[in-house]
This record gives structure tokens, sequence and C-alpha cells, in this order.
């Protein structure tokens, strides 16, 4: 599968995982020079996993807190340890 933000690849592995309707892939395989970490909001500061959000970006453009990655997940999310998922503005193919 492929994760896709203005035509250009940030993410492609067959090794995926689907949790709640979302698509995480493994952080090796996710190109993290599109990604840059986000400040967190008290909202982040608050959520059980740890979860860090990260603006996409590419030819100048950016979508802010468009993947996420938990960095501390509690036992429900461990299978997605780092893993990062994208949102919905992120084309999943």
């Amino acid at each position: 599968m492929k994760a896709i933000w203005q035509g250009q690849v940030v993410a492609e592995s067959n090794d995926v995982r689907e949790i709640g309707g979302y698509i995480y892939f493994p952080r090796s395989t996710v190109r993290m020079e599109r990604l840059t970490a986000s400040s967190k909001t008290d909202s982040d500061l608050t959520c059980p996993h740890g979860v860090q959000f990260y603006d996409v970006s590419g030819d100048g453009q950016s979508s802010k807190r468009s993947a996420w990655s938990y960095e501390a997940p509690g036992e429900q999310m461990k299978q997605i340890d780092h893993w990062v998922g994208f949102w919905r503005c992120v084309e999943i193919k």
C-alpha cells in the first residue's frame, strides 16, 4: 500500500495494519524527511498513547497535523508502536 500526498509517495509497504479505520505504516517505510513534528496541544499531552502529530510537506506546501504516531502506546495500541498513520487528506491506495 502507499500513502500519497500531493501526488508524492510518503509511505509504501506491504506490511500495514488497520486499526479504527486507519492504515498504519512501519516507520522504516515512511519518508520521514517529509514529516515535521507538530507542537503538542493540551489534548495531545493527555493522550494515553503518547501521540505525536506531524505536518506532511513537499513542494513548498504542507498539510498540518496530517500524520501521527503513538510513541508510548497502551496495550490496545501496542501493535502499532511508533508506526505512522495518516488522516484522510493523505490518499491511501
